[in-house]
């Protein structure tokens, strides 16, 4: 593994393993034509995909590291009792999964003291890993490729910038359907690669910034890092490094600026 030795290199590589297992589960359901679909609450979709990897990473953990604590979609809440607690998403992006599109992912993040420290994104249905832990880099796996490094883009001009999004929409129902004109108007293309897919665009320089209108924490706790070590940014709207806030975004260095500023504004 391409990594420097850290305290958190065992949990790093503990997570990869877990999120590897997970993949395994979850592409026995994918583009399954008898998938049954559940709606939560919230009116989202869930599967027995999504449960049932959720339970498979939870049961790993208790195993590996019985006092880290846990926080899921899916399931209760487990309370740390060391400092460290593991935020997981078993699949972020249930709608692509249930369309038979593969742009979907297993998010696992790690935070110590309130700090994410460790994050790791899979994606089953690409056979694609990006991950990172703090001071170790930020790296993008492929099938049986060498790792390589993750790194944002240079580029600094929103004119010359592609803006993901996840939600059409979302951004209405927030209403914040204003401020989705302007970021098109501004931005040089706008493409619907959303969900953590996106974010991953911005990590490894093909996109350069990801804007969310609403969002969980486990939606995002794992990008923290990943973003961070591939000189990047994933923050709140006020511009702190929150991922308990309920809007976020993903964007390259040279653009972290500007953006605030359009938000802002």
């Amino acid at each position: 593994m391409n990594t420097e030795s850290s305290e958190y290199q065992p949990r790093l590589e503990f997570a990869l393993s877990c999120a590897g297992k997970a993949s395994e589960l979850i592409l026995k359901h994918y583009q399954d034509s008898g998938l049954n679909i559940e709606l939560k609450q919230d009116e989202s979709p869930v599967t027995v995909a999504d449960r049932g990897a959720e339970e498979l990473i939870r049961s790993e953990i208790v195993k590996a590291y019985p006092e880290d604590g846990i926080l899921g979609e899916e399931f209760d809440d487990k309370e740390s009792q060391n400092g460290y607690q593991w935020i997981i998403d078993p699949i972020d992006g249930t709608k692509s999964f249930i369309h038979g599109v593969p742009l979907f992912g297993t998010l696992i993040g790690i935070e110590k003291d309130g700090e994410m420290v460790v994050g790791v994104c899979r994606f089953p249905g690409l056979n694609e890993v990006y991950y990172a832990a703090v001071g170790s880099g930020s790296w993008w796996k492929t099938g049986d490729d060498e790792p390589k490094l993750c790194q944002v883009s240079s580029v600094n001009d929103l004119s010359k910038a592609l803006f993901c999004v996840t939600t059409v929409t979302g951004w209405e129902v927030q209403g914040h359907g204003e401020l989705f004109e302007t970021l098109k108007e501004k931005t040089g293309l706008t493409r619907g690669w959303g969900d953590c897919y996106g974010h991953m665009l911005v990590a490894s320089g093909r996109a350069e910034l990801i804007v969310e209108p609403v969002i969980s924490p486990w939606d995002v706790a794992a990008l923290v890092p990943i973003l961070q070590e591939a000189g990047g940014h994933y923050v709140a709207w006020d511009g702190t490094v929150d991922v308990y806030q309920k809007k976020g975004l993903s964007v390259n260095d040279a653009l972290l600026k500007p953006l605030m500023d359009l938000i802002s504004d």
